[in-house]
């Protein structure tokens, strides 16, 4: 009968115990990594985001300054209007009664006129600067958006990675890793885009 092999048993144990802390610590290792990576780009997003959404505000606010700047503008012009008109009429109500109109009634609704033109021109240059920001802000506030959405999928990732760590299962760290790689995907668009 042959020999039994006698297999130290305590042995296999305590390799096979070093043989898994040694992958659990490879894979904690990696997790950590990418998960500090995202946290990192996480946060320069979170302050594009921020950033972006600053400057929309402060466009916004600009815009509304030169809407009521127009506003006024546009009064301005009416009242110029108005006054033209009223000239245009006492000189009617000169010749109703068969008697020259005083020259300053005409050259006073002449002027009017001119300055009502001028009024009209600043009026649609206020105008056009007001749309002009307005829409620079919306562009920026898409910008924002896409901030936004790349930190959500950045710390969602993040927090995959910390379950991974956890449970040190490899595929919710795959997870994380592809949620994070799809958030700096679109933070790098939201950048590029900006440029």
């Amino acid at each position: 009968m042959p020999e039994e092999i006698e297999i130290d048993t305590d042995k296999l144990r305590e390799a096979i115990a070093e043989e898994v802390e040694r992958e659990s610590g490879n894979l904690l290792r990696t997790i950590a990594l990418s998960t500090a990576v995202f946290a990192a780009l996480a946060a320069i997003t979170s302050l594009q985001a921020g950033s972006t959404a600053n400057e929309a505000l402060i466009l916004k606010t600009e815009a509304t300054a030169l809407q009521a700047k127009a506003s006024d503008a546009w009064a301005y012009y009416q009242a110029k209007g108005l006054k033209a008109a009223i000239a245009h009429n006492a000189q009617g109500a000169w010749t109703a009664v068969d008697k020259p109109p005083p020259a300053n009634l005409a050259e006073n609704e002449a002027r009017y006129l001119k300055e009502q033109h001028e009024i009209d021109v600043q009026a649609r240059e206020l105008e056009h600067e007001r749309d002009a920001k307005s829409a620079e802000a919306d562009h920026l506030m898409h910008q924002h958006h896409r901030y936004a959405e790349a930190v959500a999928l950045l710390q969602v990732g993040i927090a995959l990675g910390a379950v991974a760590a956890l449970t040190r299962k490899r595929p919710a760290w795959w997870a994380s890793v592809a949620l994070g790689l799809v958030g700096c995907a679109l933070f790098a668009y939201a950048f590029v885009s900006a440029l």
